[in-house]
Formats: structure tokens, C-alpha cells, sequence
């Protein structure tokens, strides 16, 4: 507990200094967290469906696009739960069900910026991993695959954040 109010202090001590709201940027590092735990899910079920779907897909970039376009709905549905329940609890003039719609309707938009990124950097990545170190192709191609996206959620945590908090919750001071 002494850790969490430490942290909040740092917090709320740096953003007096870039003049953002104190209360605003907690809710950044709540979002922020509640993203790390969607990461979690998002790349623990994407390296369990990505062997699967590469036996079942011929084409790589298929069976890559299968399997994060899941493990970014499995995490969606998660973070969800997490910003509705600690990152926005006071945001309760809406219905759960209008909430969830818009959320997912953000996080849609999301996998559209998400998709493409991953789909064009994916090989690149791996081909620059292989070609610059003593990994095996495959290896290589896994960490090629979740460096690409990695850079994805990074690009869709800023685009959700800021939707999500004046569109789905915007409820909230």
C-alpha cells in the first residue's frame, strides 16, 4: 500500500508539473496498468493460438493475423471489465451494455490501426532479427511477430486511452 501512494504521488507531483490534471493522469496509470494486464492476455493467448493457427493456415501472415485479431478480442473484453470496475468507477450514467458497445466500438478502431501495422512489420522484423543474430529462423520469427506487436499496442494504447476517456467515459469529471 505504501508503494501505491508513493507512486500516486509521483503521479500527481508530475503532473501539476506538465500542468495535466492530477486526477486525469491517474487515470492514465490506471489505464496504463489495466493495458499491461490486457498485454498479458493479449500476448499470452496470441503465442498459444500462433503454432495452432500456423498448422492450420498455410500462409503465415494469415495464421499471425488470426491469432492477434483473438488475443485482441480476449484482451478488450478484459480491460473493459478492469476500466469500468477501477479506472472509471465513478462512471455510472451510462448503461454497462451502452459502455461496453462504445469501448468495443473504440477498440474496433483500434484492430484497424492495430492490423495494419502488425501485418507490415512483422516479417520485417523477424527478417532483421535473423539476419543480425545467431537465432534460428523460427525463433527469430516469433520475436519478429511480438516486436511488431508490441509497437501495435503502444500505437493503440494512446488512440484508446483518449477516446475511451472523452467519448465511453465522459461521464466523469
Amino acid at each position: 500500500m505504501m508503494i501505491a501512494s508513493q507512486v500516486g504521488l509521483r503521479v500527481e507531483n508530475l503532473a501539476i508539473r506538465v500542468g495535466v490534471k492530477p486526477k486525469e493522469a491517474k487515470r492514465f496509470v490506471k489505464f496504463a496498468f489495466v493495458g499491461l494486464i490486457g498485454a498479458i492476455v493479449d500476448f499470452g493467448m496470441f503465442n498459444i493460438l500462433r503454432p495452432i493457427f500456423l498448422a492450420i493456415f498455410v500462409e503465415e501472415t494469415v495464421a499471425v493475423t488470426a491469432a492477434q485479431t483473438i488475443s485482441f478480442l480476449a484482451a478488450v473484453f478484459s480491460n473493459f471489465m478492469w476500466n469500468r470496475y477501477w479506472t472509471y468507477p465513478d462512471s455510472r450514467s451510462k448503461s454497462l451494455r451502452r459502455q461496453f458497445v462504445q469501448f468495443v466500438l473504440v477498440n474496433t478502431a483500434g484492430i484497424l490501426i492495430r492490423g495494419p501495422i502488425v501485418w507490415a512489420t512483422h516479417t520485417w522484423f523477424g527478417d532483421v532479427i535473423y539476419a543480425s543474430t545467431n537465432l534460428s529462423e523460427p525463433i527469430a520469427r516469433v520475436l519478429g511477430d511480438n516486436i511488431s506487436v508490441a509497437l501495435a499496442v503502444v500505437v493503440v494504447m494512446f488512440w484508446n486511452f483518449f477516446v475511451n476517456r472523452y467519448w465511453t467515459y465522459n461521464d466523469v469529471d
